[in-house]
């Protein structure tokens, strides 16, 4: 990049190109791939100058996270808020899920990364996301039931939560690798397996009983 058009760039502006840049570089290779120096000459700019934005390499990494991680529960939570009832949060969320991963794969990449480092802030910012996703899903399916059975539904639904998160993750994965299906086609067949049994464990005429005084109740 000429160096006058970089004089031109606003602090803002510069942390933005390497955002940007940083993003496509870890969606397309990796976090445990990816060096500053290579992002800094994607943009044309100094090592020091980006260490200077963004401190070191996990917080340009979770900058980038952050917008991927608040797109995805922005999708969801627009899905499931205009729902009625468990079997169609569930669906929903599902949907949405997949229709996220299926429009913005690089987004996925970089929020589901399997190269990143088990443990330091970057794990734990991971985490974080994932937690609130997870919260978002519990506290959407606990909405839909009467408030009289919410208390006693919590652990069950929490349960089936972190199932339903872990399955579709899963499910994601397996569908990025081969494509065998189209991203509303893996949608179904998850949604199809899992919410008939969520339908009858919350409808209130249920005759089942829930070991933990779930849904069923």
């Amino acid at each position: 990049m000429d160096a006058s058009v970089r004089t031109r760039l606003s602090r803002d502006d510069r942390m933005e190109q390497a955002l940007e840049a940083a993003h496509g570089l870890f969606a397309e290779r990796g976090y445990a791939a990816v060096t500053m120096d290579e992002i800094a000459a994607a943009i044309g700019v100094t090592k020091p100058l980006l260490y200077n934005y963004f401190g070191n390499k996990e917080r340009l990494y979770i900058a980038c996270m952050e917008r991927a991680g608040d797109a995805l529960i922005t999708t969801i939570a627009a899905a499931v808020g205009q729902t009625e009832n468990p079997g169609d949060a569930l669906g929903a969320g599902v949907r949405a899920f997949f229709f996220f991963l299926d429009t913005d794969r690089a987004a996925w990449a970089v929020l589901f990364d399997e190269t990143l480092p088990q443990a330091g802030e970057v794990f734990d910012r991971v985490a974080t996301y994932r937690g609130q996703i997870l919260d978002l899903v519990s506290a959407s399916l606990l909405a839909q039931l009467p408030m009289r059975r919410r208390e006693a539904a919590k652990t069950e639904v929490e349960a089936l939560s972190t199932a339903l998160l872990g399955a579709s993750e899963a499910l994601a994965r397996w569908w990025l690798r081969t494509e065998a299906i189209s991203a509303e086609q893996a949608a179904e067949l998850l949604i199809s397996t899992v919410e008939p049994g969520l339908r009858e464990r919350s409808a209130p005429t249920s005759t089942s009983q829930s070991p933990q005084g779930g849904p069923s109740q």
